[in-house]
Formats: C-alpha cells, structure tokens, sequence
C-alpha cells in the first residue's frame, strides 16, 4: 500500500460506464449503464436514452420525490438497491441550490447523486507530540464494520445543515457537549467518486479540526463505535500508508489533516499527488 492508493480506492470512476441523470438541463446524478438499463421499466419517472437519463415526472418537490421512491420500492424489492428507511438525502443539481427532491439513503449509489457528509479530526498535543483521536467502528455497521475511524463523521441528511449534523453526531458518537463542538474549525472538504457494487459514491466531505482538552474523553452514546483511542499522529499515518486499517474515506480525510499539519511533509514523494487528489473538480 501507499499514500496514494487509498485515493486512487476511492477515485474509481470510469465516465465511460455510466449515463448522467437529468433534470431539465441539470445533471443531479450519475447512473452505471446496466442499472440504466433497469429504469427502461418506468417510463413516466425516467426516459433511459443513449447518450443520458432524464427524469421527466412531472410535479414539484413533493411528487418527485413521491415517484422516484415508488421506483425505488420496486428496485428494493428485486435487491437492486438495498432501502435503509427513515434516512434520506437532499437530490439538488448543486451545493445548496434547492432541493428537487429527497432520496432514500439506500439508493443514493444506484443513481449516483451526490452525497454530503461531515467528518471531525480531534487532535491534541502533549509531551509526546501530535495526537489524534480514533475510533473503531462497532462490528454491525453496514459499512465498514470494525474499521478505524475519524472522531466524528456522518452524512448530511435531508434537512440538516452541516454544523447541526455535526453536534449531533458528536453527541451522539463522543458525548461531545454543544459547547466543545462549538470551538471545532472547518478547514475545507475533500471530493472523490467512486464506483461500488450499487453505482456511483460521488461524495463531499466537509471537514473540521478540533483541539480536544486534555481532560476530554470520548464516550460513545448510539452503539456505533466500539472504542476510542489517543494515538500519535505519526502512528495513524504509517497505518495508513501501509496498510488498510480506516474506512476507506477516512483515509482520505486523515492524509488531509496529515499534510495541513505537517505531518506529511514536501519531502514526501506522493506529496503533490496527494494535495491534488484529494479534491476533484466538481462538474
């Protein structure tokens, strides 16, 4: 393994796979072509063409989003896309346009829509250098059970907004008190798009930094993370760069953190590669 490999593991799509998915002269998704093939089913929600699919369903937000989730019912029931329920995600052709409708969480990859999320580095520093706090994913998770994680992290869902996300997944993940989380700092967002066995993970995250007090311990509330760990920063880096103990997109967000503190340094060979693999342009 290498620094890079775990970006290029998350930078997998190939355009020549999939159609992109239309809305008028928007594109809000991208669809692999075989999972194209399977909406030629419904044509009043979707028009499957050569060069693109268009969603033609007429109505506003509310009957958009009624059509498409009696097609992705259908979809669920053959095993196309796997429904979480209760937990849906914001479809919109851009970062805080409004929305066209809301997209169960389970389906977000077959129609390959962008997906936001947020991520918290809490780091501190003692006498024996640069630390970061880590957590080990509980072993039910759908995805990636047992793996390392960042401190806190969880997708946007409809509805919230990105700070509001974030306590909440902070109390929730680490005990964190609304006070604490306040003195986090957004420091950018990294972007990749990556094909899985659903579609398309086409995701932004949105990442904070938090100097953690000496006296903070993390204690988990919801049954998602198994255990935290203060481990140096120099420790967390050299597991990712030889091995693949993370999530795969905490990876990403831990070289961030790595290289905007001076962990990873400009002597590094992959150093370039990685400051301009982390973010793609967004299209």
């Amino acid at each position: 393994m290498s620094f890079i490999d775990h970006v290029k593991a998350c930078n997998t799509y190939r355009p020549d796979r999939f159609l992109p998915l239309r809305r008028g002269a928007d594109r809000i998704g991208f669809i692999r072509r075989d999972n194209a093939a399977a909406l030629r089913r419904f044509p009043g929600v979707f028009r499957v063409g050569h060069e693109a699919v268009e969603l033609v369903a007429g109505g506003g937000f509310d009957a958009l989003t009624a059509a498409v989730d009696d097609v992705v019912e259908a979809l669920a029931a053959e095993g196309l896309v796997e429904k979480w329920r209760h937990e849906s995600f914001a479809v919109a052709p851009r970062w805080q346009a409004p929305p066209l409708f809301k997209l169960d969480r389970g389906a977000l990859a077959f129609f390959g829509v962008t997906a936001q999320g947020v991520h918290l580095n809490g780091w501190r520093r003692d006498a024996g250098g640069l630390r970061l706090w880590i957590g080990r994913r509980a072993p039910d998770k759908k995805v990636a059970p047992g793996k390392l994680d960042n401190l806190v992290a969880g997708g946007i869902g409809f509805g919230h907004g990105i700070f509001e996300t974030l306590a909440k997944e902070a109390a929730e993940e680490a005990a964190m008190e609304r006070a604490l989380i306040e003195r986090a700092i957004p420091v950018g967002a990294i972007t990749y798009r990556m094909e899985t066995r659903q579609g398309l993970r086409d995701d932004v995250l949105f990442v904070y930094d938090l100097e953690t007090p000496a006296a903070f311990l993390p204690r988990n509330t919801d049954g998602e993370i198994s255990e935290f760990r203060l481990m140096p920063a120099e420790e967390v880096v050299e597991r990712i760069r030889t091995g693949d103990d993370f999530k795969f997109n905490v990876n990403l967000v831990i070289l961030d953190f790595a290289l905007r503190h001076g962990v990873i340094t400009p002597d590094e060979p992959e150093y370039l590669a990685l400051v301009t693999g982390l973010r793609r342009p967004l299209d």
